[in-house]
This record gives C-alpha cells, sequence and structure tokens, in this order.
C-alpha cells in the first residue's frame, strides 16, 4: 500500500514519513505529532491501543484512518469491503462444490481481519455449510511460517480440509508450502484462497487465488480526504466502503463462475 501511496501523497503537494506498526517506531510518531512536526496523519493499521492515534486525536491534527476502521471514531475512515470479501470466498468455495472447507484467521484487533472472517462465516452459515471447528485455526501473527504451521496441523487431521481461505495471502504462501512439504497437490488435492493480491501471490510458483483490494482508489480517497482536512474542512467525517474483487488463479484450478 505505501507504494501506491507515495506517489498520491506526492502529487498533492505532500511528503510523506513512515513509521511502522512496531512499538519502538510508534513512539518516535508519538515524539513528533507532540512536536508539531507533523500536518496530518494517514493510519494504515490502526487500532483501539494505538498511541499514536490517542496522540495525534488529542493534538486535533487531521486524522485519515486507511485500511482500518475503528466503530464510534469520528474520523475519515477509507475501507475495501472485507465482509463482502469474505462472503464472496465462502460462496465461491461452496458453488464449486468444496465439502471440507477451513480457514486460517488470527488476532481480532484488525477489523481487517475480523470483517474478513465474519462475512466467510456468515456467508457459510447462508449456504448451510459448517464451517467445522476442528477445521477452524488461529495464528498469533500473519508470517509465512504462522501459515505454514497452522496448515500442517490442519493437512495432519485423519480427514483433512480439501480447501483453506487464509486471512491473508502471506498466510497462504505458508499453506501452499506445507501443502507441498507433505506432496499434497494443490489444486488436484487441495484448494487455497488468500486475500489481499499482494505481489508474490501471482508468482507461477504460488498461482494464488485471492482477493484483491482496490489500493489505488483507496489511496486516492485518503489522500483527497487528509487534503481537504488540512485545507480547513469542517464537514462531518465520513466512513467509505469500496469493492473487493475475487482474483481466480490456479490454487483452485482457475475454476471460475460468470458471477461470484
Amino acid at each position: 500500500m505505501l507504494q501506491t501511496l507515495g506517489p498520491k501523497m506526492s502529487a498533492a503537494g505532500l511528503r510523506m514519513v513512515v513509521w511502522s506498526a512496531d512499538q519502538d517506531d510508534e513512539t518516535f510518531a508519538v515524539d513528533a505529532l507532540k512536536e508539531g512536526s507533523v500536518d496530518g496523519v494517514l493510519m494504515m493499521t490502526a487500532t483501539t491501543g494505538s498511541s499514536a492515534l490517542r496522540e495525534a486525536v488529542k493534538s486535533n491534527l487531521p486524522v485519515v484512518l486507511i485500511n482500518r476502521v475503528l466503530q464510534d471514531v469520528p474520523l475519515d475512515q477509507i475501507e475495501s469491503d472485507n465482509h463482502a470479501g469474505g462472503a464472496r470466498v465462502a460462496q465461491y468455495l461452496v458453488r464449486a462444490g468444496r465439502s471440507r472447507i477451513a480457514m486460517i484467521s488470527g488476532p481480532q484487533d484488525a477489523s481487517t481481519i475480523r470483517n474478513r472472517e465474519a462475512g466467510f462465516r456468515d456467508q457459510m452459515e447462508s449456504c448451510g455449510v459448517e464451517l467445522q471447528k476442528q477445521f477452524t485455526t488461529y495464528v498469533r501473527n500473519f508470517s509465512y511460517q504462522a501459515g505454514f504451521d497452522a496448515a500442517t496441523r490442519l493437512l495432519e487431521l485423519a480427514n483433512p480440509p480439501n480447501s483453506i481461505f487464509c486471512a491473508n495471502d502471506v498466510l497462504a504462501l505458508g499453506a501452499r508450502d506445507a501443502a507441498r512439504r507433505r506432496g499434497i497437490s494443490v489444486p488436484d488435492e487441495l484448494w487455497l484462497v488468500g486475500y489481499d493480491d499482494i505481489e508474490m501471490a501471482s508468482w507461477e510458483a504460488f498461482d494464488l487465488t485471492t482477493i484483491r483490494q482496490p489500493l489505488d482508489e483507496m489511496c486516492q480517497l485518503a489522500t483527497d480526504r487528509l487534503v481537504e482536512r488540512m485545507g480547513g474542512s469542517k464537514a462531518d467525517p465520513v466512513t467509505i466502503v469500496v469493492r473487493d474483487e475475487l482474483i481466480i488463479r490456479g490454487s483452485t484450478a482457475r475454476h471460475s463462475f460468470l458471477e461470484i
């Protein structure tokens, strides 16, 4: 997202300074806010526990949240429709006749993950398909190794899943290699679906079916809102939700429908 956001900010005549979600870097961000070194804030990893968010709001700086939303926080917020994206994955797998569907999810402090999982679960229920407890696993972080280990546990079950939905692509890349390590053919024996459509998802080694977020549109909307706020706009805060897209690749046998 940063690669997309950078040019948008430059085009708007703004200089961007980046702090990661690491606690030490967030401390640096808070210091910069207190020193008055920042004119506006775009937050891509906002949670209710973020000290940088609290300090930015306290400082009355223009703040726009992108890719994460917080309920009852009076700020402009831009997100993709993660609930609908998760539902789209469930609908896709059920329509394709997949019978043993599993999910690898993670920490629920991020709205993106909560909403993807909720959409997936809601659609499975609507389709009359049970998401079995033994087919649901959670990781502590969204790393390749976490995906590898979680998928390994699922694939070691006596009656393993034939499809796995991963809450993001990095988990899915780990899951793909876990299947490869065990000699399980993707997609002949196992379908995999990720979320985000990171660059590696399209690499031939992974060829991952996934949900693509409209990053260009999201970054443009967020930049526009921030520029308006920095210009003195007092309009009521808005939450803008944009539609995600299902990208079908070889990890699900390129099996598609006219409308998902």
